[in-house]
């Protein structure tokens, strides 16, 4: 299930390297172009530092929470405030995996996640007391942008090996083929 609203299709992508103008409701933001991994340019979303767009992206996707959830899963670092957000507006709390090993984690789960769009592998590494805040929990993972979903499946076997099960997958932006059944509110290029 997505949304009805597409990439703003008044800003014509030029296939260099020119910026891109995506719309959330009231916000628009142009988007910078990076170079990542062995995809070329992509789409640059930040919602790190930038209230107004991540607001506008929670209060969107709140409609998108797929009904019996019981708690979010996400994923330092951008996914973060979009999530935090989701979760304040929908009263679910929220699970974070981080992307390094804290000294403080108990019994922590580790997932290896090769990701296409940076072109290297990564490690998440989930706490075991907030893993087990998921224990036998309707969970839905969200992230910012979901490209090839390989983090979503990763973040989709913390759930499993913690007790939970998988309620469905959102995101603000999807960008390429995944194969998830995932809620989005718009379509992003793959590479521009």
């Amino acid at each position: 299930m997505s949304a009805e609203s597409p990439v703003n299709p008044e800003s014509p992508v030029n296939p260099e390297s020119s910026p891109l103008s995506v719309r959330i409701g009231e916000v628009q933001r142009t988007l910078p172009t990076v170079r990542a991994g062995n995809l070329g340019r992509v789409p640059l979303v930040e919602f790190i530092g930038d209230p107004e767009f991540t607001n506008a992206a929670a209060q969107a996707m709140l409609g998108l929470i797929p009904p019996g959830t019981e708690i979010l899963l996400t994923v330092v670092t951008n996914a973060l405030p979009l999530t935090h957000e989701l979760s304040d507006r929908s009263g679910l709390p929220y699970v974070c995996a981080r992307k390094k090993r804290r000294t403080y984690m108990q019994d922590p789960l580790i997932q290896n996640v090769p990701s296409l769009s940076l072109g290297v592998a990564e490690t998440l590494w989930l706490d075991g007391p907030h893993a087990e805040r998921m224990r036998g929990k309707r969970v839905t993972i969200v992230q910012d942008v979901i490209a090839s979903g390989g983090t979503a499946r990763a973040l989709a076997r913390f759930v499993e090996l913690a007790g939970g099960t998988v309620g469905g997958y959102m995101a603000a932006f999807r960008q390429g083929d995944t194969t998830l059944p995932l809620a989005y509110l718009q379509e992003l290029p793959s590479r521009v």
